[in-house]
């Protein structure tokens, strides 16, 4: 299982892309980046977006996305998954034909760019030789982090979440695990406020897992306290935890 970092922060600055991460060129988790990064032939290659949530940073890749497919007169569907309510946002929301065009009937809608897959929390579903599993997450809107596994491999990816439970108790035989903590210890109820982690409570959050998994990617730093971050992260003393960078590759 390949992981390629196509963005990781919690806000947009130059260097710093929106969380999206690709699996093995196919499988990509949230679409905060897509078009800023791969070129034609890699956007092509995507064949699922399971999206977490459905704030901006995390979906606004799937519009453009879209739009470059039709462009290009390619005949190619992205299967846009996630639960019932992030579907309905999206249809609402943003491919709506106001904000963006309708992508899920264009170019009909027997052959469209966009086909929507609901997906259950805690129900494992298959996926091209992937198995992916949602499970609610706590956030200022609704969410899910996913666990997906393929053959003896396993990566869990939070999205974005404060503390939380259901996840955990299914973090186990994990090759890696993806997780948020988006401000410093001193925002600490700012992050709580908002559905987010810092260093701190990302510690205590850990100390609900039967045992850590071999690598802790920490995605989703705001860049203004990327530095103090780093550091309140280093001072865990966890030596498995990385803070990931846009453009990192690792196999797992």
């Amino acid at each position: 299982m390949r992981l390629r970092v196509l963005g990781c922060s919690g806000a947009e600055f130059p260097n710093f892309h929106t969380p999206a991460f690709l699996i093995d060129n196919s499988l990509l988790l949230d679409a905060g980046t897509i078009g800023a990064v791969l070129n034609e032939e890699e956007q092509w290659a995507i064949k699922h977006i399971f999206v977490t949530h459905t704030h901006l940073d995390h979906i606004k890749g799937i519009p453009l996305l879209a739009d470059n497919i039709i462009i290009k007169g390619i005949k190619h569907t992205i299967r846009v998954a996630s639960t019932r309510e992030n579907l309905q946002a999206i249809r609402d929301h943003l491919l709506n034909n106001v904000i963006w065009p309708d992508f899920s009937m264009i170019p009909s809608v027997n052959s469209p760019v966009i086909e929507y897959l609901e997906i259950e929390p805690e129900v494992e579903m298959p996926v091209n030789g992937y198995t992916v599993t949602a499970f609610r997450v706590n956030h200022s809107v609704p969410a899910v982090g996913y666990i997906v596994r393929k053959e003896n491999k396993a990566l869990l990816y939070t999205g974005d979440t404060g503390p939380t439970e259901e996840i955990w108790r299914h973090a186990v035989n994990l090759s890696a695990m993806i997780v948020e903590v988006s401000l410093p210890n001193e925002m600490e109820q700012m992050a709580l406020l908002t559905g987010h982690l810092t260093a701190k409570l990302l510690a205590a959050e850990l100390r609900k897992l039967a045992a850590l998994p071999p690598r802790i990617f920490i995605t989703h730093p705001k860049p203004q306290y990327y530095d103090t971050i780093r550091s309140e992260l280093q001072a865990l003393g966890i030596p498995q935890i990385e803070l990931l960078h846009d453009g990192d590759v690792y196999d797992l």
